[in-house]
């Protein structure tokens, strides 16, 4: 969440950032102001009141004790119509704040002066390209005809169960899920991330904290009996550890990493581009997330690219890198950097992961602080993808086909305990 007096003293840099991130209405950034503005004079107004109620009741002692007891009870008749319109300004004031509040969680957050200018996909940076590609020819066949093939994965049985996008894995499916998820993690605890295992389902309150309410609410599954919300990644309940968290300077950096199942209600998606593995409801995922201070935030954003860049590699997987332009940033981000795998049987990259840079508009929510010399600071709070499964799983069975089965790179069979799926 952007903070008020940071749209007043940098309002055209917020309008030209929201402007690259293809938002509206702007308008709302005035609103903001004025609204503040009208609960600035409220407050102004009650702070005055108080003073002269205080200062009356003050009085009304002084004259009981001088004997003064009609002036004392004139005192106190002016000292109740002070406290009921104390009580009407505070509900004033309660209601300018959370308009003001409901404002703010509607603006998103402007992007850094390096993200590049444009609306769409087709207008990202693209700043590294580890292979040139190409489609593996005739004769091979995509990954939801290789999982049938094979019996790794049955989608009908998902569909039956609870509905399209809910995959069931077996045999080797299963466990070469298992590997990837063991080799993500021990590779992100061996960079010095520390390992959690978060709730899989969140309150309304962490929703807000993040920025995924009110933004993404209906691509969230919702619990109504208990109110509360499937994670859609473990960014969320990772981060909202620290939410209302006064950290010690010496506390910093903070790197934590975690394995979820993710659940995304992802309305609207349908057509070949959703086929198989492309997109699901529910899929494993594991996160990388870091609390840093401003000054590092984002040479720890380079960090985590060339980390994530380390396990494609590992994979042995065509891969590409891309700077999001303004128009296709998440509703969070300040900069956001995707990396995406080649399908080569489907002819077309895939994103498997997203490392951002989130600033400071989530430790606003959250009211996460560091402590530095003498001083409350807010950190900067950053998370990627290190990584979500089902794509690189796809990208794994197809790129690996060959005339004997699916060869799997090294690092990977030592984990799955198999080389060959055949």
């Amino acid at each position: 969440m952007l903070q008020v007096q940071f749209l007043r003293d940098e309002k055209e840099r917020v309008l030209n950032g929201l402007k690259k991130k293809n938002f509206s209405p702007i308008s709302l950034v005035d609103d903001a102001i004025s609204t503040d503005d009208s609960r600035k004079k409220i407050q102004f107004d009650l702070d005055e009141n108080l003073a002269k109620m205080n200062a009356l009741s003050k009085e009304i002692g002084e004259l009981m004790k001088a004997g003064k007891k009609d002036e004392a009870n004139e005192a106190k008749v002016a000292t109740s119509k002070y406290k009921e319109e104390i009580e009407k300004q505070k509900e004033e004031l309660k209601k300018a704040e959370a308009e003001l509040q409901d404002i703010l969680y509607t603006i998103p957050n402007i992007p850094n002066e390096k993200v590049p200018n444009g609306l769409t996909p087709e207008e990202n940076e693209i700043i590294f390209q580890s292979h040139e590609v190409k489609g593996l020819g005739e004769g091979n066949i995509p990954h939801w005809e290789l999982a049938k093939k094979y019996n790794l994965i049955d989608f009908e049985l998902g569909v039956k169960i609870a509905g399209a996008g809910f995959p069931v894995y077996f045999g080797k499916g299963a466990r070469l899920q298992r590997a990837l998820v063991q080799y993500f993690l021990d590779k992100n605890v061996d960079a010095g991330y520390l390992e959690v295992n978060p709730p899989h389902v969140i309150n309304e309150a962490s929703g807000y904290g993040t920025g995924q309410l009110p933004d993404k609410e209906g691509q969230m599954y919702y619990i109504n009996e208990d109110k509360l919300f499937l994670i859609p990644t473990a960014e969320v309940p990772i981060t909202n550890l620290y939410r209302d968290v006064l950290l010690e300077e010496k506390d910093l950096p903070i790197k934590n990493t975690a394995f979820t199942q993710c659940y995304r209600r992802e309305a609207g998606s349908y057509g070949a581009h959703v086929r198989g593995l492309n997109r699901l409801h529910q899929f494993e995922k594991v996160e990388i997330v870091r609390l840093e201070k401003a000054e590092n935030s984002y040479a720890v954003l380079e960090e985590m690219v060339d980390h994530v860049k380390s396990i494609l590699e590992d994979l042995e997987l065509p891969y590409r890198i891309l700077r999001l332009c303004g128009g296709d940033m998440g509703f969070a981000s300040a900069m956001t950097y995707d990396f995406e795998v080649w399908s080569a049987a489907q002819e077309k990259w895939l994103e498997v992961s997203s490392v951002s840079n989130f600033e400071t508009f989530q430790s606003t929510r959250l009211k996460c602080r560091y402590k530095a010399e003498g001083k409350n600071q807010l950190v900067h709070t950053l998370n990627g993808s290190a990584m979500a499964l089902p794509r690189i799983m796809a990208a794994l069975l197809e790129n690996n086909q060959t005339e004997d089965g699916i060869k799997l790179p090294k690092i990977i069979a030592d984990y799955a305990k198999f080389e060959m799926i055949g």
